[in-house]
């Protein structure tokens, strides 16, 4: 601990810098931070910790919210969106008891890191990698408000079909759900991807590509390179922040949230997923269906099995279900196939050496809290695998055909994913056990986000849109 305080202050020598910010994780998946200027780091900063009131968080009762915030000094990076040096870390929740702290088993980074020692315990792998693709929106200005007497809200940016009346316009916008790949000079936010992709590689994100995807009015997508489950979530957070502050400094405004624009596409968080044991791949068999292993199988069965409960962590806004609708390549059933966007459960066909060999969940968004998302993914696989759930003799696929294009007959034959939050929330209540395995996702942890989640949903339930006083203010 002496070293890491060492080299930590020495860093800050070096680079100048005054401030170390520390970040935490509230319970819906934000990032909430304090700061201490620099020279009170030391070693009683990484042993004792920070203390703060849980309760504010969202994740303990106000009777017992005393807490700790233990920082991970190899976390440590600089911040590249503050006025002064400053350096960024994250770290771990700690519940204050005597005679030892000890690791508070809700707090949402606590939760992942449980999932991955579970794994380990049952000996079916020591390695869970995801590798999530980070879809979202940059707009010239958003403007939003929910009063009593007024609600609305308006979106724009110069390369929408919206905007091509205009009488200053440049003629270069991007056509209606015609954005994928497209090119320079409609795409305007070029200079910005490449800004943001650096500065998450400057974070140690490590990006694969990115690129304008299908959605015209400014829908983009960075993919990232696979880790491990924990240390992915936290590259999640550090990219969403990145997204959102570049976007800000470049004088534009982004979103991850599901389905901004009606009519267009929405932005997803698709999640690749591989198991590794002793090093080696364990979802590669050249004699399986698409290439993949029995325990492949097992865990997609796992993921199929639970995948109305799973919606309630990885979709957990209302905004996420007018995502996962027909017609703009979501998901809305719960089904497997090679190479085929429409079912829940895509196997890449282009993935097809050992090491390469995995599949996507198609259904998360970003709107999750991405500790729990990949956390609850892991424990349905692992479910799946432990109850050898065979996804085919359960009548999930394979669906190599467009799920899109079901006659009504098929689309009572097939299940769907629920057709809204409060469905999702009914299933988890249902079907939780998975989770609760091995003591990974806490029952209060659950029992609070069915709570905080149920009070969310009837809240916007409540509210007129604008889309109903348009339909039936004349009734």
């Amino acid at each position: 601990m002496p070293e890491k305080v060492a080299e930590i202050l020495a860093f800050c020598r070096e680079n100048h810098i005054k401030l170390i910010d520390f970040k935490t994780v509230d319970l819906q998946g934000r990032w909430r931070h304090i700061t201490i200027p620099a020279e009170r780091f030391c070693e009683d900063t990484l042993r004792c910790g920070i203390g703060f009131d849980g309760s504010n968080f969202g994740y303990a009762s106000v009777e017992k919210s005393d807490m700790v915030f233990v920082p991970d000094p190899d976390s440590a990076q600089l911040d590249p969106f503050t006025a002064l040096p400053t350096l960024s870390m994250t770290g771990d929740v700690l519940v204050i008891e005597e005679p030892e702290n000890h690791r508070f088993g809700q707090y949402a980074r606590s939760v992942a890191q449980r999932a991955e020692e579970y794994m380990r315990e049952t000996g079916i792998a020591d390695q869970a990698i995801v590798g999530p693709e980070f879809e979202f929106y940059v707009f010239d200005s958003a403007s939003f408000m929910s009063r009593p007497n007024m609600g609305c809200f308006r979106l724009d940016t110069g390369e929408a079909d919206w905007n091509t009346g205009l009488p200053d316009g440049k003629g270069y916008q991007v056509a209606h759900h015609d954005g994928y790949h497209a090119a320079l000079p409609q795409d305007v936010t070029y200079d910005l991807r490449n800004d943001i992709c650096l500065k998450m590689d400057d974070w140690g994100v490590k990006v694969k590509y990115h690129h304008h995807e299908v959605g015209g009015p400014g829908q983009l997508e960075v993919e990232v390179e696979p880790e491990n489950l924990t240390e992915m979530a936290d590259k999640t957070m550090i990219t969403k922040y990145i997204i959102k502050n570049a976007a800000a400094k470049a004088g534009k405004t982004a979103t991850l949230m599901p389905k901004p624009i009606h009519g267009e596409a929405g932005s997803g968080m698709h999640v690749h997923i591989w198991l590794r044991k002793d090093g080696k791949p364990l979802f590669y068999d050249p004699n399986g269906y698409s290439s993949l292993s029995d325990t492949a199988l097992y865990f997609i069965g796992g993921l199929l099995k639970h995948a109305a409960s799973l919606c309630a962590i990885t979709n957990p806004s209302t905004n996420s279900f007018k995502r996962l609708v027909p017609g703009f390549e979501a998901p809305v059933t719960i089904g497997y196939a090679t190479a085929n966007r429409s079912s829940i459960i895509r196997i890449p066909a282009y993935a097809k050496t050992p090491d390469q060999k995995r599949f996507e969940l198609r259904n998360p968004d970003a709107t999750c809290n991405p500790y729990y998302a990949f956390a609850a993914i892991l424990m349905a696989g692992l479910d799946g695998i432990q109850n050898k759930i065979d996804p085919h003799a359960n009548g999930w696929g394979p669906y190599d055909f467009n799920l899109f294009n079901l006659s009504e007959e098929d689309k009572k034959r097939i299940q769907g994913l629920p057709k809204s939050l409060d469905e999702a929330l009914d299933a988890l209540e249902q079907d939780h056990g998975y989770l609760t395995a091995g003591g990974v996702f806490p029952e209060e942890l659950i029992q609070n986000w069915l709570k905080l989640k149920r009070a969310e949903a009837e809240e916007i339930s409540r509210i007129p849109t604008p889309a109903e006083f348009q339909r039936y203010y004349t009734m």
